[in-house]
């Protein structure tokens, strides 16, 4: 049976800054017209942080009975190493998912936004089939795209929206700089397991593009969001914050653009991650300044 640690080790906590980055955003847009309301952020912070361990357990699930994670270079995966039965970790997704989805109820009772419930049923659905059933999104190419939907302006206008009511051209800034880094994590994911991915038959953007294009389109996805702090400043001067977010950047991009290959790409999914936080706590501030 599988330890505590490991199952901590499952929920991927590194990929949190993913849910937390969208949250923070939002909230900052809102506080931006100085409509920022604490009930609604703490639950949309449940809802973010539910789904995403919920996928996260799902996709643990859905590659392990394939065969997918047999041969990983990545972070453990409870059903491809034969930690824990493929039935807990599919239980796992859905107490996740069902605590992520509870407390989106609760946050459109809060809110009234009640035609929101139609986008949280989506999302779910994109949880579950990203590798789940029998043709998933995620082996097609379609995972960046999703993820920048998700995590972009599904998450952080929500956010915004169930505070405020509306959806501002700030919000819709953040929104896409968030997107934008959320799939620079996915893609440097993918650029670790293109060989392994490749022979599982996982075809990833990263698998049809190839390495070197994977390469590109990750410095792409990192820089695009730096020049959105330039535009949100024109609004918000204090959005340079998010500038901020190139001491992690750096690094990473120096990685990828250098060739690092399996095992030492592990630190650009870290990187990037704190570099979303980075950017997304950088950019909330400085719209919340814009109120003050």
């Amino acid at each position: 049976m599988a330890t505590v640690a490991q199952w901590v080790e499952g929920a991927r906590p590194r990929t949190l800054p993913n849910a937390i980055a969208p949250v923070v955003a939002g909230s900052g847009a809102a506080a931006s017209a100085d409509l920022f309301r604490p009930l609604p952020a703490v639950l949309a912070l449940v809802v973010a942080i539910g789904m995403i361990i919920g996928v996260n357990f799902a996709n643990d699930y859905s590659d392990g009975i394939r065969g997918t994670d047999d041969e990983r270079v990545g972070p453990m995966r409870l059903v491809g190493s034969r930690t824990a039965s493929p039935e807990a970790v599919r239980t796992a997704a859905f107490v996740s998912l069902g605590i992520g989805a509870l407390a989106g109820i609760v946050l459109l009772a809060v809110s009234g936004a009640w035609w929101l419930l139609l986008v949280g049923a989506v999302c779910l659905a994109g949880a579950w089939f990203y590798t789940g059933g029998s043709s998933p999104y995620g082996y097609r190419g379609l995972g960046e795209i999703a993820v920048f939907l998700f995590f972009g302006p599904i998450a952080v206008l929500g956010t915004e929206y169930t505070q405020s009511g509306r959806a501002s051209g700030l919000g819709i800034g953040a929104s896409v700089g968030v997107g934008l880094l959320s799939c620079a994590v996915l893609v440097a994911n993918n650029l670790r397991d293109v060989p392994s991915d490749t022979v599982a038959g996982k075809r990833t953007l990263a698998v049809m593009l190839g390495e070197r294009d994977t390469r590109v389109l990750y410095a792409a996805l990192v820089v695009i969001p730096l020049g959105m702090s330039l535009v949100l400043s024109l609004r918000a001067p204090w959005a340079l914050l998010g500038l901020v977010a190139l001491v992690v950047l750096v690094p990473a991009l120096r990685r990828v653009l250098g060739g690092a290959r399996g095992p030492a790409l592990i630190p650009v999914l870290r990187d990037t991650g704190l570099a979303l936080l980075v950017w997304g706590v950088g950019t909330a501030i400085g719209l919340a300044v814009v109120a003050a």
